[in-house]
């Protein structure tokens, strides 16, 4: 086997056997690919694709790269994935939230990429929790708690975290097979009975467009069940953020404000319908709908906030986390509101704008190395269809230095469009795959 003929293989349209995938993802995980193969592996594969077969037996080389757990459990074992967008805090929420309905939830998840927010930068901001467990302890918090959110170790899917760090760094994010490989090949390695997939598409999506949304959704979906994961997705709108919070800290109080009932809106939304699908499949509601009710209902009573911060506790954070989240959270030195320039409607955003100036405040990585400022961001975020009066605030900076604040201002205005006239707004569900 050769690095360099797998690359041309891919790069001159040919198929590539499973063989040559599994010896080239062992290579990701032990570096006997260098970094430069990756790269260039990446950038075959987004431009010219591996084809449905390559796909899979991309994911199952990864997959393969590690250790593949496995669950002896009295009850289900889920988790929820999405493909990236910005405000979007819903693991934090939909995994105590499907815990307290009956299922245990060991997620693995990831890291800030290109302009999208990542999970584990988000709880990193809680002070003292760790998402660095080894086996033993992830375990033991699953079964203690009901669900851990985690990165994955070293022995889990190695050659993802090798390759998931090339492609952000790299500008090959939107490629449908690496997306799928990565996603997938951390699940199938957490020894998952069911998977419930967020799809997004829209301006802040990587899939931007609905075909591109559809053929990553089937992807996944048919990948999956074909390695025995039961699994389907929802391709969810990414024209505006989830949430009015963007950055780590500020998603995470976006997180707290839903699970102890002081705001709705279209996160609790979309954890109540994420979930309903996941319960649903699982055979633990009746169907998607009655799901949907269970997970608003546990929200409503506070059991969800509940089993959070024993999480968070078990995790390394604060053990009053849930009663105190705001005592705990860091705010950023510099503060600035942002006003309308003119009256008018909120009728679009440039979603990737908006992350990638939470990026450029240092909320996420511009390389590799870079140290995330867990105290900066977008707050207070005006959805599509406000109509706002000329000096109104839409938004609020939140930044470290005055000069940083100055860049992230001008980008956030050029983000947003003002009409005259209100916008038609889209769904927050567009679809159903699986």
């Amino acid at each position: 086997m050769d690095a360099r003929a797998i690359i041309v293989k891919i790069r001159d349209h040919q198929s590539v056997t499973q063989e040559e995938l599994n010896w080239f993802a062992q290579g990701l995980a032990d570096r006997g690919v260098s970094d430069a193969q990756a790269g260039a592996f990446a950038m075959a594969a987004l431009l010219n694709g591996l084809g449905e077969k390559g796909r899979v037996g991309l994911t199952l080389a990864m997959r393969d790269s590690g250790d593949v757990m496995r669950w002896d459990m009295d009850r289900p074992v889920l988790d929820k994935h999405s493909t990236g967008g910005v405000g979007d805090c819903v693991s934090l929420i939909l995994a105590p939230a499907l815990a307290v309905c009956g299922a245990y939830v060991p997620m693995i998840s990831g890291r800030g990429l290109g302009h999208t927010g990542g999970t584990l930068d988000k709880l990193e901001a809680i002070p003292g929790y760790r998402t660095d467990l080894d086996e033993a302890q992830f375990r033991k918090v699953v079964g203690q708690v009901g669900c851990a959110i985690v990165s994955a170790s070293g022995d889990i899917a190695p050659a993802d975290k090798r390759l998931y760090a090339v492609r952000d760094i790299s500008g090959t994010v939107e490629s449908l097979d690496l997306i799928t490989a990565s996603i997938l090949s951390k699940k199938l390695a957490a020894g998952l009975e069911g998977l419930v997939l967020d799809v997004k598409v829209g301006t802040g999506a990587f899939m931007k467009s609905a075909e591109d949304a559809r053929a990553l959704a089937q992807a996944l979906v048919n990948t999956a069940n074909a390695a025995g994961c039961q699994t389907s997705a929802l391709i969810t709108d990414m024209n505006q953020p989830l949430a009015p919070e963007l950055g780590n800290a500020l998603e995470v109080a976006s997180s707290m404000r839903v699970l102890t009932r002081q705001v709705q809106g279209r996160l609790l939304d979309l954890t109540a319908q994420l979930g309903g699908v996941a319960l649903a499949n699982a055979g633990l509601a009746g169907d998607a709908e009655a799901g949907a009710e269970q997970i608003a209902k546990v929200i409503a009573d506070g059991s969800a906030a509940d089993c959070f911060g024993r999480m968070v506790a078990a995790q390394g954070g604060p053990v009053q986390f849930v009663e105190n989240w705001q005592r705990f959270l860091p705010e950023a030195p510099v503060i600035r509101e942002l006003v309308a320039p003119t009256d008018g409607y909120i009728v679009a955003m440039d979603g990737q704008a908006l992350g990638l100036a939470v990026v450029g405040l240092g909320g996420g990585r511009q390389v590799e190395s870079d140290v995330v400022d867990p105290a900066v961001g977008i707050s207070d975020m005006l959805p599509l269809g406000t109509k706002v009066q000329k000096g109104q605030p839409v938004a609020r900076v939140h930044a470290a230095r005055e000069e940083a604040a100055d860049v992230a201002c001008k980008t956030v205005l050029g983000a947003v469009t003002l009409s005259s006239k209100a916008p038609d707004l889209p769904p927050l569900i567009h679809e159903r795959i699986g």
